[in-house]
């Protein structure tokens, strides 16, 4: 049976819809979907976005949501006390400019002022943020097993078995993930970082095709050992690439 996965939303609930479409005209209202994280931040509709999968999943859809690193975010930042993700560069946090936490909460009807403490801003977003909402995003997955793939929002360490896998890299790794050469014991599926469209490197597919930067939202299908990019005129056949990076 055809397994289909979405990359990066980031917020986009018109890219979303648009995915959602192709996947019912390729495979039906029934079809079984895998996110694979960051559904939130940079675009404008966040609150949406969420409000479309919590009511795929009530209404029974056979959809598997991961968590993103931007989730985890969000997440973080309700917690009793807000948490600062130390992955982060010095200086940069949810409300940085280039990572969306005030497009996540404008999309809630809250403003962030250029100067708050971080106790008063999550007092007035607990005010606009459905409780809902918080534990979703604190309920997702942090991976998926189907049909001989792992779905991962980022990647894994390599060398190591999944149980030996920590959050921190299933939600951040980029290069010591995406630049080693050896071959996983399973097909990858991944988002996280951006690239013009899907690619398909053999020993992993990444979903990411910068939605959150403009681009269009591909969905992908996964019809047996075939890969195929769901557009407007159908499948079009994702295949390896010969470069391993």
């Amino acid at each position: 049976m055809t397994l289909y996965a979405i990359g990066d939303i980031h917020g986009h609930i018109a890219k979303l819809d648009r995915a959602l479409a192709l996947i019912e005209a390729d495979g039906g209202t029934d079809a079984e979907i895998v996110f694979v994280g960051d559904y939130i931040d940079r675009g404008p509709d966040s609150r949406a976005v969420i409000e479309r999968l919590m009511a795929g999943l009530e209404a029974g859809q056979r959809w598997t949501c991961l968590k993103g690193n931007h989730d985890r975010l969000m997440d973080w930042f309700f917690e009793p006390e807000p948490r600062h993700d130390p992955h982060l560069l010095v200086g940069y946090h949810w409300f940085h400019p280039s990572i969306g936490g005030v497009e996540t909460l404008s999309s809630y009807g809250v403003s962030v002022p250029d100067r708050v403490r971080l106790s008063t801003l999550q007092g007035t977003a607990r005010r606009h943020v459905p409780e809902a909402h918080i534990a979703f995003l604190r309920g997702l997955k942090l991976t998926h097993e189907a049909q001989g793939m792992l779905f991962v929002h980022a990647g894994v360490r390599p060398g190591l078995a999944l149980n030996e896998q920590t959050e921190e890299d299933l939600l951040w790794i980029r290069q010591e993930f995406l630049e080693d050469p050896r071959p996983f014991d399973r097909p990858v599926v991944h988002g996280h970082t951006p690239v013009e469209t899907p690619e398909h490197w053999g020993r992993r597919i990444n979903l990411d095709g910068g939605a959150a930067f403009g681009r269009t939202l591909v969905p992908v299908a996964f019809d047996g050992d075939q890969v195929f990019s769901l557009t407007d005129d159908g499948r079009v056949p994702l295949k390896p690439r010969d470069n391993p990076v």
